[in-house]
């Protein structure tokens, strides 16, 4: 199969699809970029995440209420990534549920400071507002869902969860609220003892994590999130329902799916930073560090969603910052006055846009892609350029399993040439 073709079948992780497990817990896969729980207690209901905007709630309670018509009276948070809380209000109702959450927040996209250019990169990274052909599906989350009301339902937390590990009775149902920090340092899980259920919030899904989202975060602490995940496999779960993608069944698999998860992060941890020592830079870091063979072929750490080599990256500015010890990259040439040499060791600008040609023809397109910005920097032959560019862009496109980068290049290819 090629790249595209294994994103293509990867879809069949986001059919839409409630499972039951016993009469009491409801997992709802497909209705959103993420998942949603149903817990029916005594004499009410509890919800955990409610998905990323009031349209997809909207449709995922009309088939809930199916289920049960009891007052939803409960709300948990496994942490505050916006495609996880905001349906919360449609939810509620005209209910005043109490709304369960660890401290410390964030906003999804970031800190408000950088709030446009965070907005600007997210909708590339998750092809908002393109046509629908660009999204094959996110890597965690269907394509095409609804977003009516994207981000618009979000309602604060009531009651905080300051422990390490509380436990809960809510309505006659047992629930442990654990502190387990990976995408965010709020993330939580739920754990159900009395049916040996974990809900693990997005610290497993089936694709290697997102370990550094291309649309800007701070550092997502690495090592913390190989803790929780040793913390996940601790509860010896039947049932592990994730953040995104679907159930995982069967202590002995979730055991051996939550260790290679586990390992293979760590591995891509402790071989950076090993190489980091060793004065590797950056750029050798991201070129060498892979999975090891007994991993690389998981299905579960296959790049869907999360890149090694994003993570590589992010991991040494994590630690070191961006400088990556080559002491050429202390002071750069300025791009413009870089691209202005370049033309001129190839023998004019004529001769540099020959080349990005060659290069499309040849299908280097990552070599394309490089010279076209020279072109683009000297601001000569910029039609010609930007046409190159897209051509280049969606090309790549085509060649990746990894959703992100694929909606990213074709997002920026429609910004960029006015059409795709």
């Amino acid at each position: 199969m090629t790249p595209k073709q294994k994103l293509e079948a990867h879809s069949s992780e986001f059919r839409k699809e409630i499972f039951s497990f016993s009469e009491k817990i409801h997992f709802a896969v497909g209705y959103g970029a993420s998942n949603a729980t149903l817990i029916e207690a005594d004499n009410s209901l509890i919800i955990v995440d409610t998905l990323e905007s009031t349209s997809a709630a909207k449709e995922l309670l009309v088939d809930f209420r199916k289920i049960s018509n009891k007052p939803i009276n409960t709300i948990i948070y496994t942490h505050s990534h916006r495609d996880h809380v905001s349906g919360a209000t449609v939810f509620a109702g005209k209910n005043n549920p109490t709304i369960i959450a660890r401290p410390a927040q964030t906003n999804m996209l970031g800190a408000k400071e950088v709030a446009d250019i965070s907005v600007a990169r997210a909708r590339r990274q998750f092809a908002i507002n393109e046509p629908e052909w660009v999204r094959i599906n996110l890597g965690i989350g269907p394509a095409e869902r609804p977003l009516t009301g994207l981000g618009a339902g979000i309602l604060p937390a009531t009651q905080l969860v300051t422990g390490e590990r509380e436990k809960h009775l809510i309505d006659g149902i047992e629930v442990e609220l654990v502190a387990a920090p990976g995408e965010t340092a709020d993330t939580m899980l739920v754990w159900l003892p009395k049916k040996r259920i974990l809900i693990g919030a997005d610290n497993y899904y089936k694709s290697f994590p997102n370990l550094y989202p291309v649309r800007g975060s701070v550092y997502r602490d690495v090592a913390k999130w190989v803790e929780s995940l040793d913390i996940m496999r601790e509860f010896e779960a039947d049932v592990l329902l994730p953040g995104h993608t679907r159930p995982v069944t069967g202590s002995k698999t979730i055991q051996s799916v939550l260790k290679d998860y586990r390992d293979g992060i760590a591995h891509i941890l402790d071989t950076t930073l090993l190489g980091m020592n060793q004065g590797l830079t950056t750029d050798q870091l991201a070129e060498v560090v892979t999975l090891p063979p007994h991993l690389a072929d998981k299905p579960y750490l296959q790049e869907y969603y999360g890149s090694v080599a994003w993570s590589v990256r992010a991991i040494f500015t994590g630690y070191l910052g961006w400088f990556d010890g080559n002491p050429t990259n202390l002071f750069p040439l300025p791009a413009r006055e870089e691209a202005k040499k370049m033309a001129e060791l190839v023998g004019g600008e004529e001769k540099l846009l020959d080349a990005v040609k060659t290069a499309v023809s040849k299908k280097e397109y990552q070599w394309a892609l490089q010279l076209a910005d020279h072109l683009l920097a000297l601001e000569v032959h910029l039609d010609q350029a930007r046409k190159l560019k897209c051509t280049a862009l969606k090309a790549l496109a085509d060649q990746q399993i990894n959703a992100t980068a694929r909606n990213y290049y074709l997002s920026y290819a429609h910004e960029l040439c006015g059409e795709l």
